[in-house]
């Protein structure tokens, strides 16, 4: 990737769902009133409106697009020519893919340095529910740095939101926020195992709960051992001795699925043919994988036992 010249924020989310809200704090802080010009690109109205004074005195000029076909590299380059920007933001329309601006050609120097989806949690499990719409969603989230939940409720299954967005994206940082601001920790004593367990049960169910959290929180389980059910993969170059014991997830439909495990080392790891269900027991370390590319949980096998299929093979998050 080229040097970046003009950083670019992109922020998406549906309609409503506090983008420009959360761009209007933004523009307010300190660290936007500095040198050189901010170009803010509107892609859709929503109910919330701009100071427009406020953002003459953050130095912000504004290009609004319309219709989609008229976000082209063409219009992007004519910006860049006619504002010469320091720091691009775009709020984009939340029923375009996120992934077309993404892979849009832009002009040099012009770098995505940010992603981040503002959601509302009121709505969050409509827009989920329909496929169309969990479909875009699943594009907004798919390379987001950062997930914004507010108008969040403490009633609300904040917990399966957050394992919603992790399945899809491990990287993301995912932020609650009430009406006050951001909430405090909602996931203490969320655990339906028993984590100081001499062998921490994982029962089929939960399989999915453990795993994000021990992606999450990984000095939790260092040392630990536990117990679970999962299918055996074995991709090619892992070495002999290795598999990945794990479970498939959806996260959109059928045809969209990703496959949650971890390295796992074992001396009956020969004797596995790809694809065969286990019942596995292992000790958990952190170490450096180039399957990771970084450091990540291994498992160390103490028993591998060949077992039946569950019942349930996909772990779901909704």
């Amino acid at each position: 990737m080229e040097e970046t010249r003009v950083p670019v924020y992109l922020i998406t989310g549906f309609l409503e769902s506090g983008k420009t809200s959360f761009l209007r704090f933004t523009l307010q802080q300190d660290y936007f009133f500095i040198d050189g010009k901010t170009l803010l690109i509107l892609c859709e109205e929503g109910e919330e409106e701009y100071d427009m004074k406020a953002l003459k005195l953050s130095n912000t000029d504004v290009e609004i697009i319309e219709k989609e076909e008229d976000l082209t590299p063409e219009r992007l380059m004519a910006m860049d020519v006619v504002h010469s920007p320091e720091r691009v933001i775009v709020e984009y329309n939340g029923m375009w893919l996120a992934s077309r601006f993404e892979e849009m050609r832009k002009p040099s120097g012009w770098n995505i340095e940010q992603r981040i989806t503002c959601v509302d949690a009121s709505t969050f499990q409509t827009y989920t529910a329909n496929t169309g719409l969990k479909s875009i969603f699943m594009d907004m989230i798919r390379e987001a740095d950062m997930v914004v939940f507010n108008r969040c409720n403490t009633e609300d299954p904040l917990p399966s939101y957050r394992r919603s967005i992790k399945v899809v994206n491990q990287k993301a940082e995912v932020i609650f926020e009430d009406e006050e601001g951001e909430l405090g920790d909602i996931f203490e004593d969320e655990m339906p195992f028993d984590i100081d367990a001499p062998v921490i049960e994982i029962l089929p169910e939960d399989y999915g709960i453990w795993f994000v959290d021990s992606m999450d929180h990984p000095e939790k389980y260092i040392g630990k051992t536990v117990r679970f059910k999962g299918r055996a993969l074995k991709p090619k170059g892992l070495g002999s001795k290795f598999f990945v014991p794990g479970r498939t997830a959806m996260t959109c439909c059928a045809d969209d699925t990703t496959f949650l495990g971890y390295v796992c080392k074992s001396a009956y790891a020969p004797r596995l043919s790809s694809g065969q269900w286990v019942d596995v027991t292992a000790k958990i370390a952190f170490e450096h994988r180039r399957e990771y590319q970084g450091e990540g949980l291994v498992l160390y096998a103490e028993d591998v036992t060949p077992c039946e299929p569950l019942a349930q093979e996909m772990v779901y998050f909704n």
